[in-house]
């Protein structure tokens, strides 16, 4: 933009500097023009003052060449010389004065330089004359002639300063002093001439039409000179005429002229007359140059304060443009610039920031505030702001209104979910019911089928609520045993007994990040399962690191491409927003968002033959192992608290499959895991008799019954804790065991016990273990595998 804006300086500054150098050097021009021909000017003073005394030396000369050819000796010669050498010196004298004046002119102008070395050489001609008057025989005319060069020559160096065709009333002023020194050296020349006659006492043949019309010239001359003059100075030129002695001159140059008579002068008189008009005339020539003069430095001295003041002018207004267009140019640049950071600003830091709290809400929408402009000038710039914050205006308004959607929508996940929720934990309770009271084993093996979709449905609600930006509601007061949490995560999965916990360090979780960890391990243990063949086993390791702890879940299944890997990594690293991608691929979504919120650090390696999911623990999830406690926390469900046991062997063999029910049996080989709940499994341990003291939903280790004879009665009216901050009834565990493993409670009697026929009980035992055999006898060699790249309901996508 800068440059833009320069541009648009520059070519106009430019075009007005060559607008402005072009009249300034025309100016300049002008001013030196005048300059210089004012100092030619000022020079014809010299220049008149030589020619004066050359005229004054060749009418001398001509009086005293007849004398300088009868003189019959070198002295008489000598003598006739020493009459002329007065006139020399002042010549030579005036020459000096000239030359000293021109020399600083000598380079300024070539014409003028040129007319001045034909006038110095023409005086040095005439220098050379004067050396050979007395040894070389010249004629007169060759004599006299070179004085009438060097005159001529000075006259034209004198008419030479020209001031330019724009300025004619200083031509005019040359013109006029040009005239008049032309019509003063002839009225010289006509003095020679008569002096000449009057030293001889004779005209020469000729004399008689050579002297009148010189003297019609000098009329002619100082006629074009009264047309040149001015007023004043006409009437001064009339004025000196009247002088007595201007008048004598005049007088007798008539007599001497007369038509018909042309009388021969006395030489003295008409010496002495003629010499006071020539002073005459020499002084009102000096007057007219010195006019001049004036008048030539006047216009010189205005031409130049005329020049420097357009160029100062021209300085001036070039550089209050130059300010303004800069001031103009900065201010628009600064309020681009402004804007420009103010657009950026808004679309790399406000606006995202905004859309970021927006995302981020739980609660009401907050109030977003929109910065005004930044530029408030009137004109387009200012416009173009408005513009912006209007855009952002509404791209918040846009965005208020997607978070209140959201807002609505996470509302009614939320509420969909709860519903759900309620509706699935009264599904359990009421599986549980049905499970107690049912004797038949397939009736029963159905029944713990639904029992673990239902389970299933509670985790996929609790992934609503996630997706929702909701805590989930399974919290623990206590720590838990890592192990436990690694149990009850493998309980929420549908294919638990493949996990094999390998080695499992004796660590505990904080209480608050009990549930959603579960929920986050049962998410991997579910991708883990579903893509990896059904004969293979998915480790789980746990071990101590640094601070905090590692839980590595390997499995043996398909694997990923590495750039899905990378992508899967890239959200597991980045919770993204919830959108349609992050339902389809909920499982990835759920994980990323728990890790995130707990900050717990999952990623997936390549494994042999599948996949690694490390997740670390951070040390604030970490917690000492809690006191022993007789009295058993409550679970969520108000479930028994139950203890948890090994999910799946180490080593499967033949026998190790599933069972058609989780009642105690009393069956050799029942080495596989029943179905069981999370809430059971982290449920804290409580005492009993004649066990080993840790409980499973496959019933107590030893001592008591928990289906058919001898099981315990539930009570007729639920026994309850009180309502929890929901308004909820809470159960109190263990408050349907028998009075042997849990007395009642003080004031409440046991409700009576209905046993079940013993041969009833028996037939169906008979029942489950033809299952069980018919179950070890079934050899299955194919196996089911999921499509590579897709996500189960809670898994990989």
């Amino acid at each position: 933009m800068r440059t833009k804006l320069a541009t648009v300086l520059v070519i106009p500054s430019v075009a007005f500097l060559v607008l402005a150098g072009v009249q300034t050097q025309s100016l300049v021009t002008r001013a030196s023009t005048l300059s210089d021909f004012a100092t030619q000017v000022g020079i014809g003073r010299e220049i008149a003052a030589l020619t004066h005394r050359l005229q004054i030396e060749r009418d001398r000369t001509a009086g005293e060449l007849p004398a300088l050819r009868d003189a019959v000796d070198e002295e008489a010669s000598e003598k006739r010389l020493a009459v002329l050498q007065p006139y020399r010196d002042a010549a030579d004298q005036a020459a000096a004065e000239l030359r000293a004046a021109a020399e600083p002119l000598a380079d300024a102008d070539g014409v003028w330089r040129d007319v001045y070395v034909v006038a110095s050489r023409a005086y040095e001609q005439v220098g050379y004359i004067r050396d050979t008057l007395s040894t070389v025989v010249l004629s007169d005319e060759t004599i006299i002639g070179s004085y009438h060069r060097a005159i001529d020559a000075l006259l034209n160096l004198l008419a030479h300063p020209t001031p330019g065709a724009d300025r004619p009333e200083l031509a005019d002023a040359v013109q006029r002093y040009v005239q008049f020194a032309r019509a003063k050296d002839l009225s010289s020349r006509l003095r020679a001439e008569l002096y000449s006659a009057a030293r001889v006492g004779s005209y020469e043949t000729g004399d008689e039409t050579e002297l009148p019309e010189l003297r019609a010239r000098q009329l002619a001359a100082l006629g074009v000179f009264r047309i040149a003059a001015t007023n004043a100075q006409s009437a001064r030129f009339d004025e000196m005429s009247l002088d007595p002695a201007f008048a004598e001159a005049a007088r007798l140059e008539e007599q001497a002229l007369s038509p018909g008579t042309f009388a021969v002068l006395d030489a003295e008189q008409w010496w002495t007359a003629s010499e006071t008009r020539h002073e005459l005339l020499q002084r009102f020539e000096s007057e007219l140059l010195a006019s001049s003069a004036r008048q030539a430095d006047e216009a010189s001295e205005a031409q130049l304060r005329e020049t420097l003041l357009v160029v100062g002018v021209i300085i001036t207004v070039l550089l209050t443009a130059v300010l303004i267009s800069v001031l103009i140019g900065r201010s628009l640049a600064r309020s681009i610039r402004l804007l420009r950071s103010q657009a950026l600003r808004i679309a790399q830091i406000e606006l995202p920031e905004a859309l970021a709290r927006l995302r981020s809400v739980s609660g009401g929408v907050p109030q977003i505030e929109v910065a005004p402009a930044v530029v408030r000038s009137l004109d387009e710039v200012g416009e173009l702001a408005e513009a912006f914050v209007a855009v952002h205006r509404s791209a918040v308004g846009v965005a208020v209104e997607q978070a209140n959607m959201r807002r609505n929508v996470n509302a009614m996940f939320v509420n969909l979910a709860r519903r759900s929720q309620v509706l699935v934990e009264r599904q359990l309770e009421l599986l549980d019911d049905l499970e107690r009271e049912e004797g038949d084993p397939e009736q029963l093996e159905n029944l713990f089928k639904l029992d673990h979709l239902a389970a299933r449905m509670r985790r996929n609600d609790e992934s609503l609520l996630v997706l929702a930006g909701t805590e989930s509601t399974r919290r623990w007061n206590r720590p838990i045993g890592l192990s436990a949490v690694l149990l009850a995560a493998s309980a929420e999965i549908e294919q638990y007994q493949r996990v094999r916990h390998e080695a499992v360090a004796d660590l505990h979780v904080v209480g608050h990040a009990v549930g959603e960890l579960v929920h986050l391990l049962a998410e991997l243990l579910e991708n883990a399962t579903t893509f990896s063949r059904p004969d293979t086993v998915v480790q789980v390791m746990a071990r101590a690191e640094g601070a905090g702890a590692v839980i590595e879940i390997a499995d043996q299944g398909l694997g990923m491409s590495p750039t899905a890997l990378a992508e899967a990594n890239a959200v597991l690293a980045e919770p993204p927003a919830a959108d349609v991608a992050a339902v389809e691929r909920m499982g990835l979504f759920v994980v990323s968002h728990l890790a995130a919120r707990h900050g717990i650090e999952v990623r997936l390696h390549g494994g042999v033959g599948g996949l690694v999911a490390r997740v670390r623990l951070p040390h604030p999830l970490l917690a000492p192992a809690p006191p022993p406690s007789l009295d058993p926390e409550p679970s969520p469900r108000g479930l028994p608290a139950v203890a948890p046991r090994s999910i799946a062997p180490a080593n499967p063999g033949p026998a190790d499959l599933p069972v058609a029910g989780r009642r105690p049996t009393t069956v050799p080989r029942q080495a596989q895991p029943v179905p069981v709940r999370a809430e059971d499994v982290l449920a804290p341990a409580a005492p009993v008799t004649g066990g080993g003291g840790w409980w499973s939903r496959e019933g107590p280790s030893s001592g008591v019954a928990a289906v058919g004879a001898g099981a315990p009665a539930p009570p007729a009216v639920p026994v309850t804790a009180g309502t929890n901050e929901r308004g909820l009834p809470m159960r109190v565990p263990m408050a349907q065991l028998s009075a042997v493993t849990q007395p009642a409670r003080p004031g409440q009697q046991p409700a009576a016990r209905n046993d079940p026929d013993p041969e009833a009980v028996g037939g169906m035992l008979s029942k489950l273990y033809s299952g069980v055999r018919r179950a070890e006898a079934e050899e299955t060699t194919e196996f089911p595998v999921p499509p590579f790249g897709a996500w189960s309901e809670g898994g990989r996508k």
